[in-house]
């Protein structure tokens, strides 16, 4: 049997039960705090050393010196060449679309002159390094690889390390390929919490970056957290999410799929539907259990929906979006007759995938914008990973004669207001009467 919880906003106790549904403790404990931050030590004051002594020891390997394990760039244009012609051109035409999305994205710099002849404006600057952070092993995902890469590389970023764990040596060749495709610089075969401390504090073998972005699992979010501010960070990412919003005229099997597409991720995901339809709630829960049995990853999808999964039943499509709002969703499907006037009603998403053919999954692979996205309600104050998140914007003030003296004596004022006599003179010294 298929367990999912079943709400209903009338209910008077809705939303307590709502925020016990969406509750996701990102904190890491004790234990992995302690092991985390022993890692960063010991890569922070050992460098190469710690990591070979730590990549052989979690991953299973033998080598001797950290040289061993950087992946050849010829390496990944073999794995391209091996995967075959129909996972190229699926690879290339992802690439494609994202970089014509992100393109898009580009912001330059600008400046304005005043009244009084002062230019002003912001430049705008890419990183002059960063580094992706890749899953290995059995989670293999090279749209991230494309995802995290691509809005870098578009943005200008000088250095783009990929990390990406190999344990027992294995390599998945599409995840090596899609590096090749996305323009990767280098490739270093580590994971883990001593592969971000290794690109947040550099060895002489893997350079120091500016910026890590990707997914990790709860030791290399929490490695994240700690090198934050030391490096920038992307985010801390909780369990994959996606909640849809249904009028009751889509197929029940597409929206039961389009749950499972979340649920599949891993035990801690979460699928909800929210529908004012009653009995399209029942043939979406017919449609879960009809088809859960067929599905490779079903021990996952039924832990998923039973741990964090729910179907609510809501008055209206405006109370609906209002429910949405309020968890502020990763993904958010608007399969309804007229999609973008429900739309006019979301403040909180990650994505918005709008209209009955618009299947979340889409996304995560070809659309064109981007899949590394806000979780865990952080969509009410983040946006999806893109090109903005790879330029630095620096202020450009240039004060003419004239700026200078009517500038001055406002600044001179409020300086000395604040006690600041050293800046309130700098600014009288570019005054007239002091010249």
């Amino acid at each position: 049997m298929t367990s999912i919880k079943r709400l209903s906003s009338a209910e008077p106790d809705f939303w307590a039960k709502f925020d016990a549904l969406l509750a996701w403790e990102s904190v890491s404990d004790d234990r992995v705090n302690a092991v985390v931050l022993e890692i960063l030590n010991a890569i922070k004051t050992r460098g190469d050393a710690a990591l070979v002594e730590y990549t052989n020891k979690f991953d299973r390997l033998n080598v001797t010196s950290a040289a061993q394990l950087e992946i050849p760039a010829q390496r990944l244009g073999d794995a391209f060449d091996a995967v075959g012609r129909e996972a190229q051109d699926a690879l290339a035409y992802a690439a494609d679309r994202l970089r014509d999305y992100h393109q898009r994205q580009r912001v330059d710099s600008w400046s304005y002159v005043d009244g009084d002849g002062n230019t002003l404006g912001q430049k705008i600057t890419p990183l002059d390094s960063a580094g992706l952070y890749v899953p290995g092993g059995k989670a293999a995902y090279p749209s991230s690889v494309l995802m995290n890469a691509i809005p870098a590389k578009v943005a200008g970023v000088g250095q783009l390390i990929m990390v990406v764990p190999t344990p027992g040596g294995e390599v998945n060749e599409l995840v090596l390929a899609a590096a090749k495709v996305a323009g990767v610089d280098r490739v270093f075969s580590v994971g883990g919490a001593q592969a971000v401390g290794a690109l947040a504090y550099g060895t002489r073998t893997v350079p120091r970056v500016d910026k890590i972005v990707g997914p990790g699992n709860i030791y290399v979010a929490t490695a994240k957290r700690h090198v934050y501010g030391t490096v920038g960070i992307d985010m801390i990412a909780g369990p994959s999410e996606i909640l849809i919003i249904c009028d009751g005229g889509t197929d029940p099997d597409w929206i039961a799929m389009d749950l499972f597409s979340q649920a599949e991720h891993d035990e801690d995901a979460q699928s909800i539907l929210i529908s004012p339809d009653a009995k399209f709630l029942d043939e979406v829960e017919k449609a879960i259990a009809r088809l859960l049995p067929t599905m490779e990853r079903q021990d996952i999808i039924r832990a998923s929906l039973a741990n964090r999964g729910a179907l609510i039943q809501v008055d209206s499509l405006e109370e609906a979006a209002d429910v949405a709002n309020y968890a502020a969703p990763e993904h958010l499907e608007l399969s309804v007759e007229q999609p973008e006037i429900l739309a006019e009603r979301i403040r909180h998403a990650g994505a918005i995938f709008m209209g009955r053919y618009t299947a979340e999954a889409l996304g995560d692979y070809v659309a064109g914008p981007n899949h590394v996205l806000p979780t865990s309600r952080t969509a009410r104050f983040s946006s999806p990973l893109g090109v903005y998140d790879f330029q630095k914007r620096s202020s450009i003030i240039m004060a003419s004669s004239e700026g200078a003296n009517v500038l001055g004596q406002h600044a001179a004022i409020l300086a000395r207001g604040e006690g600041l006599t050293a800046h309130a003179r700098s600014a009288e010294y570019r005054v007239k009467k002091h010249r």
